[in-house]
């Protein structure tokens, strides 16, 4: 780190698995590219950001694969006999290959005739929350912190997802029914990427917070541009696409490394 024209001022243990270190740096991405490399080879995870206001008042969160475990679209699939086909879209439109509104469309379109009852079914043998998610909603919001899942899926599952987590609000699409089956039509404007940098924006002002106080956690393209405005944007589990223009990345460690990049004890974390 000399090398790079700064120093190591203070080290702490924020937890078992945790290091924090004060670093004096010249160029904060010089010091952010060394570091990563200096774990390259290890199960790590690295944060570099400035010290001041690392502490967020605002938590952004995706739903599919970054909270839960899961594509909830994809597992849906799976109650229709259709997940190998819906799985393949799904997965292109999260790697920016194809244009997140229309694929979500022709997802949608594929359940049609689908029984409305395997939503709950979906919903109570598929969705679990991922480790680590209670802990870093409930301590962010025991903090003063406001937490919104904002998700290019579906109101069926994140207003339960968040009502388990413990989020204040969440953002998704909405399927259409009628007569107990799914339409293969979804409520327009569709939330995608353009929206889910709107809902940063908008919780933000409404609590009188700067962009910086932000903290914006997603693993697809859709989640990007949000990711990319929020003061700290963290990739999980991401896509390519996406790791690459995060402020950090989450690959090895559960979704309390949110907490410690804010500068968390473990001792202060909130259980559910």
């Amino acid at each position: 780190m000399a090398g790079l024209g700064g120093h190591v001022k203070e080290t702490q243990y924020l937890g078992p698995n945790c290091i924090d270190k004060h670093v004096e740096a010249a160029d904060p991405r010089a010091l952010r590219a060394a570091a990563e490399a200096a774990v390259a080879a290890l199960p790590v995870d690295v944060c570099v950001q400035p010290l001041d206001g690392r502490r967020k008042r605002l938590l952004i969160a995706d739903m599919d694969s970054t909270i839960i475990g899961c594509e909830c679209l994809d597992e849906l699939a799976d109650f229709a006999g259709k997940k190998a086909e819906i799985a393949a879209i799904t997965e292109r439109a999260m790697r920016g290959e194809l244009q997140f509104e229309g694929a979500l469309r022709e997802r949608v379109g594929m359940l049609e005739g689908l029984d409305v009852d395997a939503l709950q079914r979906c919903y109570d043998e598929r969705v679990r929350l991922n480790p680590g998610a209670v802990i870093l909603v409930n301590t962010m919001r025991a903090n003063g912190a406001r937490a919104v899942l904002v998700s290019g899926g579906f109101e069926f599952f994140t207003s339960r997802v968040a009502d388990a987590a413990g989020f204040n609000a969440d953002r998704a699409n909405r399927l259409i029914e009628a007569n107990g089956k799914l339409t293969g039509k979804v409520g327009e404007p569709i939330l995608g990427r353009e929206a889910k940098l709107e809902a940063l924006r908008q919780e933000a002002k409404t609590l009188g917070a700067p962009l910086f106080e932000a903290l914006a956690i997603g693993d697809g393209a859709n989640d990007l541009a949000m990711i990319e405005a929020a003061g700290l944007g963290v990739a999980y589990r991401a896509k390519p696409i996406v790791a690459a223009e995060a402020d950090a990345r989450v690959d090895h460690a559960d979704l309390t490394a949110l907490l410690y990049f804010q500068g968390y004890r473990a001792e202060e974390f909130v259980a559910g």
